[in-house]
């Protein structure tokens, strides 16, 4: 019997975690090794039990899945990154393809497709919703650099700009220099409209 493909689940709502893990441990081929809630959480698995494939949704605590598929594109990269999320929006898709994630499938689509999902990306080849693919492809590009995208989006869950100053090691000048040249680029008229604009074109 072949090794099975072995997989780390990273979601926050235990509820859903439980539920995929449960459907792919109906897999003769594939076996769970580690959940967990947040994207550290995940690396620290990943760190530990060296897993042929991550599963990750988007939008998660301390480290969200793209930042964690950007982290294992560099410190594992051996591990493949299937995002799975309800996010049907080409801005996510194309940062997570940046970042080196192999699928990005969406939570409403059949269990049956991400089983298939997981053999097929273990196998080296990419699995993303086609229409969505098109999408992405001919979606106005993400004008925001990665520090700017780091600011607003901690702006746009109301941290201060003395709080976002000291999580980044960065000083008060530099953090509203950043958030000004957001706002700036999104046309927005303040650091909160720019954080919705930035999320409803899945650049956030």
């Amino acid at each position: 019997m072949s090794v099975p493909i072995r997989v780390v689940l990273a979601e926050d709502q235990t509820m859903v975690l439980g539920a995929l893990s449960a459907l792919l441990e109906l897999e003769p081929d594939i076996s769970v090794v580690a959940c967990a809630a947040n994207g550290r959480d995940a690396l620290e698995a990943v760190t530990r039990l060296s897993p042929n494939v991550l599963v990750t949704d988007i939008e998660m605590p301390i480290m969200t899945g793209l930042e964690l598929a950007a982290n294992l594109r560099t410190s594992h990269p051996a591990v493949r990154t299937i995002i799975l999320t309800t996010f049907a929006r080409p801005g996510y898709l194309r940062r997570a393809l940046d970042t080196g994630a192999r699928g990005y499938l969406l939570k409403d689509r059949p269990a049956a497709e991400l089983a298939d999902a997981v053999r097929r990306v273990h196998r080296g080849l990419r699995v993303v919703d086609p229409a969505l693919a098109t999408e992405a492809w001919n979606a106005e590009p993400d004008p925001l650099t990665e520090r700017e995208r780091q600011i607003l989006q901690r702006a746009g869950d109301g941290r201060s700009s003395t709080e976002i100053a000291t999580e980044l090691h960065l000083s008060e000048g530099t953090v509203r220099n950043y958030l000004s040249e957001a706002i700036a680029k999104l046309g927005a008229s303040n650091r909160v409209d720019a954080a919705r604009i930035a999320r409803a074109k899945g650049w956030l």
